[in-house]
């Protein structure tokens, strides 16, 4: 397909034309992608270090923690270093291999927080067969499959995307590559392509939003016959998910699900779904999480030994 384009690369516009403003995205996405990547190393090293958080729970943490840095990475370092120049082009190969990574990790992001939901269903409203139904080799195979179905979906999206042919122009109204920006530039009738992306993209985002909303819901209507105790601590995990949900769905559904049209927060949003909620997901997860906080202090407490010992 790209043998038939007239477009060899792209031109992203990104989220200002402003000198001035194009330094404080730089300064602020800078601080927010170091954030992310020390952020969810932190929790990633933590579990992996820390005996006391070998839970399933934590092992699909892990996994999330996992997926937000990458998922983070497809679109936060090129729009750090776009700010510092004037002439922001991107290859059409590049360009295609940046919409199948948003693709790949969002959605093993979206199936990691249902497993963790799963995983909290089981927890609190079937406690006598958690061991049985969540046990390591269950958990395993979820996130196996989590990693395999992303691929697939990307697969889709990617073939999609080679169907458009470009012949100009080629300025992209966005600061990454993304199926929406880019159904606007081609040379065709897009609206086939357009409803399939929807019918994939949007239907996953909408589904597994209203599917999470309604196992929390679930999850918290069963409290009422725990203790106090156990309805505080079960409270504390469930609110970080469902924040975590909400933060994350939003402006997934806002993109995804919704016909080929332009709104001035389109950008905005995209910043926030794939860059502000990998950022901010460490911290819900840590803030309100008291045996992750305490295995980090452990894991400082370690390190700081190690190194006076040196």
């Amino acid at each position: 397909m790209e043998q038939n384009n007239t477009v060899t690369e792209f031109i992203l516009l990104g989220l200002t034309q402003d000198p001035l403003k194009k330094k404080m995205v730089f300064v602020i996405f800078f601080i927010f992608y170091v954030g992310t990547v020390v952020g969810n190393l932190l929790i990633i090293v933590t579990i992996k270090s820390s005996r006391t958080l070998g839970s399933p729970m934590y092992f699909f943490l892990f996994h999330l923690s996992l997926a937000d840095s990458c998922f983070s990475t497809t679109t936060a370092p090129r729009l750090i270093v776009d700010s510092l120049f004037s002439q922001r082009t991107i290859s059409y190969n590049e360009c295609m291999t940046q919409v199948f990574a948003i693709h790949f990790f969002g959605p093993v992001e979206v199936l990691v927080l249902i497993f963790m939901a799963i995983d909290r269903y089981v927890a609190i409203c079937k406690p006598l067969h958690y061991p049985t139904i969540m046990r390591q080799q269950v958990c395993t195979i979820l996130v196996v499959l989590a990693w395999i179905v992303a691929f697939i979906h990307s697969t889709t999206e990617i073939m999609l995307a080679l169907k458009l042919p470009f012949c100009g122009p080629n300025l992209i109204n966005h600061y990454c590559c993304d199926l929406q920006p880019l159904l606007k530039l081609a040379c065709m009738d897009t609206y086939m392509i357009n409803l399939e992306w929807v019918s994939n993209s949007g239907s996953i985002c909408t589904g597994s939003f209203v599917f999470l909303m309604i196992s929390y819901i679930v999850i918290l209507h069963s409290l009422r016959n725990h203790s106090a105790e156990g309805r505080r601590k079960a409270l504390s995990t469930c609110i970080s998910h469902i924040i975590v949900v909400v933060l994350f769905f939003g402006p997934c559904i806002f993109i995804y699900a919704r016909p080929p049209t332009t709104f001035p927060m389109d950008k905005m949003m995209s910043v926030f779904y794939t860059i502000g909620t990998p950022f901010l997901n460490p911290f819900i997860y840590t803030l309100r999480n008291a045996e992750v906080k305490n295995a980090m202090r452990k894991l400082c407490h370690i390190t700081t030994t190690s190194e006076s010992r040196r």
